[in-house]
């Protein structure tokens, strides 16, 4: 299996919970408040699977690698998927920040939570599809056969020293936890 392959199923995973994000929005709008665990708990994923997990072998390990064979940094999609990152970590705080005033039910609140989930699930669904289309089938052009078994001994270190062991796992827990409180489509059982 390739690095990228790897990466592209955690996408599935990832979307998985986006539909679940969408689903608590709509659940507010009706109730005029969020419900503050799976709310919570869709937010906990994102910052630890998506971000720390996921986004961490991006960053500290695939994109260097790339980079340093030839896939532009700055003006290229490299640069252009770490600027997204970055606006990915501003909308889950705005998220974070409006919680308690949304859960109560206050406007203001609601709506700044409501407006912070729709700008993260557009914006990660784009990006999604711009490394599965466009960045992913580049990196597996230029990255040798020994740099991807390089890479992918590298995200299996990750799993183990970046984070506590078993949070990849509790992570899937939390996303099929929250599909099916949803009704949303598992993609891992």
């Amino acid at each position: 299996m390739k690095p990228t392959e790897i990466l592209m199923k955690e996408h599935r995973i990832i979307e998985q919970v986006l539909n679940c994000l969408e689903k608590i929005g709509e659940e507010a709008k009706q109730n005029e408040r969020i419900e503050r665990e799976p709310t919570e708990d869709a937010l906990d994923f994102f910052k630890r699977f998506a971000d720390q997990c996921h986004h961490g072998k991006e960053e500290d390990r695939l994109f260097p690698l790339a980079h340093e064979r030839g896939i532009p940094q700055e003006g290229g999609p490299i640069g252009q998927m770490l600027l997204e990152h970055t606006i990915g970590r501003e909308a889950i705080r705005k998220m974070e920040n409006a919680i308690p005033a949304a859960s109560e039910g206050d406007p203001p609140g609601l709506a700044s939570f409501l407006e912070g989930a729709q700008e993260y699930v557009q914006l990660l669904r784009a990006h999604i599809q711009k490394e599965d289309q466009v960045l992913f089938p580049m990196a597996d052009r230029v990255l040798s056969r020994e740099d991807q078994e390089k890479l992918l001994a590298s995200f299996q270190e990750a799993e183990t020293t970046l984070h506590d062991p078993g949070t990849h796992q509790a992570c899937i827990g939390i996303a099929n936890r929250l599909a099916d409180r949803y009704d949303v489509e598992k993609v891992v059982g």
